[in-house]
């Protein structure tokens, strides 16, 4: 009896195929040695809109509102369909008599399984892969130690709340302003208070004033030292010319030997901040960067929020660092590998931290994309960095007296570079700071010094700089932390895995904008976002009761929290914004309402067709007329509606169609579509073929 393993992508099932020896080609699955490898492709399932439980809902109204789903419906995408049916026929096979999930191991990669297994109406018995790997040797340890489906029953009601409050926050909240102030305002239970964080910022931007200040600094024979801050141009600059008259006096000496440690390892939400930093890259790219290199088996699992390994992984790592060094640095040289820093199995929570695999270091790299290998390179740089020896050096500080002012200056000198001999200035942080390779010369307290010369440098306060992908990553991950308690694992807003796409929808949805060098891009809110915020309740917008249900979805995953109670403060925060939210006075200055763009007359009752945020609606309310932005129907043919077709099918009934794709057939064909209304007013689609009619 075959064995059916569902992955979640192709790629995956592939390299899992291999390794099982099912190497049998059939329509949408491969087959041999008793297991059937197929996929899904992302989300197949997925959470019904709100029209699905009452037709009323097509039209955005505030009086229907909140929309609290006491049984929730899930729908199948019409581009995803075949895969489905695929699924759900090897599910239903006589032959099969369990199920392996082998999506990714983690929240979202349950939800994926779950949600097709239940909507197939399965019942037969599954088992877990769980692995941070796609090496071979990973995939085989795997199989060998798969665990009941039913020990991650917890970590599928997680996602389920996740995914459900974010559809109840989303649907309900961006309906309600949007109809209060005429606007399209997509609001989000993550979304909203990451845009808070960054208006908040260019609020204390634009209010900062900047104030002068002056320093004084003397010149010595082999090292300068600098004044306090001075607030007055006068006083310092009098400050200057009397000690170009005077001796300095050695006040103060301390001398000691500084030891830096290595770094810790990558996890997700660090390596996107550091590629961000070092090469520009968006937190998008990085994760689509190291997701592709994961699939090539060249990186361990990249949604991970850990920046340790566990025990079991300990007699592995020296020969790993050390074929690490030999490929990405190429030097025979043995290095020092003390794999204790980076193994500590109680900071490992789904998934350890991102390192590379040997497949890396026998690989050619010549291949990979320029961004795979730059972050490749990141990784491995750091593996190596981890485990590496402190960095020492020699650190003198001196104070000084001259004028009756005191003076102070800093040496260092590295003695070891240690870890630090394999990374660049920028990964250091030092890129910015002045070089200083040299040591203060050997003097000691009560020695009076020339001055051989004294100047008056002037500068100013400046304010907070704007987000950076990097620094809104920061932002992020520590939301809320001063409000959590101190043995809280997750805090912040979202996690490692969601907040790229967070800040992708931002933008997208043009609430943030990015500007810039090419190199160097803030994220600064538009004005769209600005006047968002500002119309935001607190529950809404506050970063940290939103961090608050990050933790408590976590506590839900390791089964100490009931996902029943979470709904419940979900359901009642909506409620009570929908009752009591009162709209902001003089919001049409801030916020002007977008004027209904007409298109055309209504084929059932003759008044306008006016564009809405999800599609071309009848004016008169009471009418069901509508036609879809996201519509069911043209997506079935591979199409979408767009506003010119709509006014068309308005106009004329009927509009060509060049390059429509067969969903059973996948064959392409050109057509007309007519518009048709049903005997309650709602809109239908048939296609006119030459020759005959479909």
């Amino acid at each position: 009896m075959p064995k059916l393993v569902i992955t979640e992508k192709p790629s995956v099932a592939q390299s899992i195929a291999k390794v099982l020896s099912a190497t049998k080609r059939c329509n949408g699955y491969l087959e041999g040695n008793g297991y059937l490898v197929s996929w899904c492709i992302g989300h197949l399932v997925e959470l019904a809109p709100p029209d699905y439980y009452d037709e009323r809902y097509g039209k955005w109204k505030k009086e229907d509102l909140p929309i609290l789903p006491a049984n929730w419906k899930y729908t199948v995408s019409p581009g995803t369909k075949k895969q489905f049916n695929i699924l759900k026929e090897l599910m239903n096979r006589d032959d099969v008599d369990s199920l392996i999930c082998a999506t990714d191991a983690g929240r979202e990669g349950e939800l994926i399984f779950r949600l097709v297994y239940h909507q197939c109406r399965c019942r037969k018995p599954f088992e877990r892969l769980w692995i941070s790997s796609l090496e071979d040797s990973a995939i085989r340890e795997g199989f060998r130690h798969l665990k009941p489906g039913i020990e991650y029953d917890a970590l599928y009601e997680a996602a389920l709340c996740r995914e459900r409050s974010d559809w109840i926050v989303g649907i309900n909240a961006t309906r309600l302003f949007s109809v209060l102030y005429g606007n399209t305002l997509n609001i989000g239970r993550v979304m909203s208070p990451t845009l808070a964080l960054t208006v908040m910022r260019e609020a204390a931007i634009a209010a900062f004033i900047s104030e002068p200040f002056y320093t004084v600094k003397i010149q010595m024979d082999g090292f300068t030292a600098s004044s306090e801050r001075i607030k007055s141009k006068e006083e310092a600059e009098k400050l200057a010319a009397d000690c170009k008259e005077a001796s300095a006096v050695v006040t103060k000496v301390e001398r000691k030997n500084r030891k830096e440690k290595p770094p810790l390892l990558y996890d997700l939400t660090t390596l996107q901040r550091e590629a961000n930093k070092i090469m520009g890259y968006t937190a998008q790219q990085t994760l689509d960067y190291t997701q592709s290199l994961y699939e090539k088996k060249m990186v361990t699992y990249p949604r991970t929020d850990s920046r340790y390994l566990t025990e079991d992984m300990a007699a592995l790592i020296p020969d790993l660092v050390q074929k690490t060094v030999k490929k990405f640095f190429v030097s025979d040289e043995t290095v020092p590998v003390r794999t204790g820093q980076v193994i500590n199995n109680k900071k490992v929570t789904d998934h350890h931290a991102i390192i590379p695999t040997k497949t890396a270091a026998e690989t050619d790299l010549t291949a990979l994309p320029a961004g795979e290998r730059a972050v490749l390179e990141l990784i491995a740089r750091r593996l190596v960095c981890a485990v590496g020896i402190p960095c020492e050096s020699d650190e003198t500080a001196v104070e000084l007296s001259c004028a009756d002012a005191v003076f102070k200056a800093k040496g260092s000198i590295v003695t070891e570079p240690g870890w630090k001999a394999f990374i660049s200035g920028v990964e250091s942080g030092n890129e910015d700071k002045e070089e200083d390779a040299s040591s203060i010369p050997d003097i000691q307290n009560g020695m009076e010094l020339t001055v051989r010369e004294a100047v008056c440098k002037e500068g100013k306060t400046v304010p907070p700089k704007h987000y950076t992908e990097a620094t809104l990553l920061q932002a992020m991950e520590n939301a809320g932390a001063e409000e959590m308690p101190e043995d809280a694992e997750r805090k912040g807003l979202g996690t490692p895995a969601t907040r790229a796409g967070i800040i992708e929808k931002l933008v997208r949805t043009e609430f943030l904008e990015r500007t810039g060098s090419k190199k160097t891009k803030y994220l600064i809110p538009t004005q769209k976002g600005t006047a968002l915020v500002t119309i935001l309740p607190e529950q809404i917008q506050s970063a940290s009761m939103t961090a608050e249900w990050e933790e408590k979805l976590l506590e839900i995953e390791r089964g100490e929290y009931s996902g029943d109670a979470f709904m419940g403060e979900i359901e009642a925060m909506i409620s009570d914004l929908v009752k009591n939210y009162q709209i902001v006075p003089d919001a049409e200055i801030l916020m002007p309402k977008q004027k209904s763009q007409k298109i055309g007359k209504c084929p059932v009752c003759g008044n306008d067709v006016i564009e809405g945020a999800k599609g071309w609606f009848c004016a008169n309310r009471s009418c069901p007329f509508a036609l879809w932005k996201q519509n069911r129907y043209f997506e079935s043919i591979g199409k979408k509606l767009t506003a010119s077709m709509a006014e068309k099918l308005l106009a004329n009934g009927k509009v060509r169609m060049k390059g429509c794709k067969s969903a059973k057939t996948g064959k392409t064909f050109d057509a007309v579509l007519i518009l048709e209304t049903d005997a309650y007013g709602k809109a239908r689609f048939r296609l006119d073929f030459e020759g005959g009619k479909k």
